[in-house]
């Protein structure tokens, strides 16, 4: 393992990617990516100047939510590979410098888990039964469900048993798919189960843990009736009964001691959607996880006072708890940042873009304003994750067919304008004028691949093969390549954020200091921005390093320095 693998603190700072393993590439042609076709495009990114690669989960599983309905933690699918895959991926990320992060979904279980199938053939009243929320129904006969909570997919979160000859039995809670009940995390059986889980993955070498839904495993004594605020804006004031429950915190405390087990450097990162963000913070104290994703900043509207707002607020708020902020703007259940930042305003989370979504995104825009925030967020102090196929200009698929898609939230909407979260997960191109963009030998791919993407093909996106070639290389890929490694030279994620004042309300502004103190400006606005005299660019997301520069273009970020 190189040396910058095993500092400790690593993550204070650290880039890490995130690979969708079914879309990321495929090795045997069955159109699903698989942990052999991972590790043959590892060089491909080692050149992005990474730090680590979070996977996203690859363990035996009937697949009903791509993964996240797991039925053994501790295997991986046959149709992702094999534990000796795995161990090959870990050791050539290792000897490339990358640590790896792997997906952890505790909050529930396939229902083919054998917990949860012993559990419904032990029946009720069983020990077996109290590893899940089964509870008895409302109603003279139980028909009714035990309270009226709604699944995040849409309809019930409850599901009745029958019993085999006939009787209706029981209902279980599934917050998310009905094929995904919820664990009670009430149980000291299911906590020490979880505890050996971490140790299994620990011990093969992984460095942390992405934390799937790491607000929900505990749930409010009594499970009381709820039914969610009708205004978004209210959420963050509201308490639900199922999400951010403070019994959490005591579960992440044990996690906490258990990774110190295996050394300072192994962390968690958590998949919290909290506000405000002075609660997130909670989940990032010393004793429990070191990072937590921002989903404040994610989803902050193109506005330099809503944005900075963010960003003061993170940087404050985790800063209290001797945490740092965590970026990011793109992963695999949101609308790409390419294709949310050309929409005014974007769909709600979940919701997605299709054929029949009016109007759709600006792609230009999209790119412009993606290219720019982007650039403004890897100057930012903390830890930064990307999402596979941001480097290259992914936009969003707009046009999956309704007969291809697969989530299952698609489904269970029932809705024309609910699309779901498949046009974020489309397997990436690698080769414009390879069968499947590259993505599999033989053209195979388990969502259909957009006609127009060659033109994103990492093929098509060359490296600059000087410092001087970026001057006029416009490649989004030349972008993360260059911001990445003067991120990692300058350790701007180890940096200092001093606000600058005076440049308009459509512009943010601001200086980091570290190894190299850079000032970083971005025009969100919609005219030209006058710049600073005195201080040359170091970087832009436009390709203009080769003339002076006296105005900023809307919808652009730069970093400049003070002269030498």
């Amino acid at each position: 393992m190189t040396d910058n693998v095993k500092t400790s603190d690593w993550w204070r700072s650290a880039t890490i990617y995130q690979i969708y393993p079914r879309s990321f590439a495929d090795s045997n042609g069955d159109g699903l990516g698989d942990l052999p076709g991972i590790t043959q495009r590892l060089p491909e990114l080692e050149s992005l100047f990474l730090d680590a690669i979070w996977l996203s989960p690859f363990f035996t599983s009937p697949q009903k939510d791509a993964g996240y309905d797991v039925a053994d933690y501790c295997d991986v699918d046959p149709r992702f590979g094999t534990l000796g895959d795995f161990d090959d991926l870990l050791a050539e990320s290792h000897r490339l410098g990358m640590r790896v992060l792997i997906d952890l979904v505790p909050n529930h279980t396939s229902d083919q888990h054998e917990w949860f199938t012993a559990a419904v053939a032990a029946g009720p009243g069983s020990e077996e039964r109290t590893h899940y929320l089964f509870r008895d129904g409302k109603g003279a006969t139980g028909e009714l469900p035990p309270n009226n909570w709604l699944s995040v997919f849409g309809g019930s979160a409850w599901e009745r048993l029958t019993a085999p000859d006939g009787t209706p039995e029981q209902w279980y809670l599934h917050i998310f798919d009905v094929s995904q009940p919820d664990l009670d995390w009430t149980s000291e059986w299911v906590r020490e189960q979880f505890r050996e889980i971490l140790r299994f993955w620990l011990r093969r070498g992984v460095d942390g843990f992405r934390v799937d839904v790491a607000h929900g495993l505990a749930k409010k004594e009594g499970l009381p009736d709820f039914t969610p605020p009708a205004d978004p804006s209210s959420v963050a004031t509201v308490e639900y009964p199922y999400w951010a429950q403070p019994g959490v915190h005591e579960i992440y405390r044990d996690w906490h001691t258990v990774l110190q087990e295996f050394g300072p450097d192994r962390v968690l990162c958590a998949e919290a959607w909290v506000e405000p963000l002075s609660d997130l913070a909670n989940w990032v104290r010393p004793d429990e996880m070191q990072q937590a994703f921002n989903f404040t900043f994610l989803e902050a509207k193109w506005s330099a006072p809503a944005i900075r707002t963010a960003i003061e607020t993170s940087i404050e708020a985790f800063d209290a708890v001797g945490a740092v902020a965590t970026w990011v703007l793109s992963n695999h259940d949101v609308l790409r940042h390419a294709s949310r930042l050309g929409m005014n305003p974007p769909p709600p989370q979940g919701t997605g873009v299709g054929p029949r979504t009016e109007p759709k995104p600006d792609e230009a825009l999209g790119l412009r304003r993606a290219r720019a925030e982007t650039l403004m967020m890897l100057a930012l102090p903390g830890g930064a994750y990307l999402y596979q196929g941001e480097e290259l200009g992914l936009p969003e698929d707009t046009e999956i067919p309704d007969s291809a898609r697969q989530d299952p939230s698609f489904f269970r909407q029932h809705s024309p304008l609910h699309y779901g979260r498949d046009g974020c997960r489309v397997p990436i191109p690698w080769e414009a004028d390879a069968p499947g963009y590259g993505f599999s030998p033989n053209g195979a791919s388990w969502l259909p691949q957009p006609k127009s993407w060659a033109r994103f093909a990492r093929d098509q996106q060359p490296a600059p093969q000087e410092a001087h070639e970026y001057a006029t290389n416009t490649h989004t890929l030349s972008l993360y390549r260059r911001a990445l490694e003067l991120r990692r030279i300058n350790q701007f994620g180890l940096g200092t954020l001093t606000w600058l004042d005076g440049y308009g309300d459509d512009a943010l502004a601001f200086t980091v200091e570290a190894i190299r103190t850079i000032t970083v400006i971005s025009n969100l606005g919609t005219k030209p921005l006058r710049l600073p005299a005195g201080k040359p660019l170091v970087f832009s997301e436009r390709p203009w390093l080769d003339r002076p520069l006296d105005e900023l273009p809307p919808n652009t970020t730069i970093w400049m320095t003070d002269a030498d």
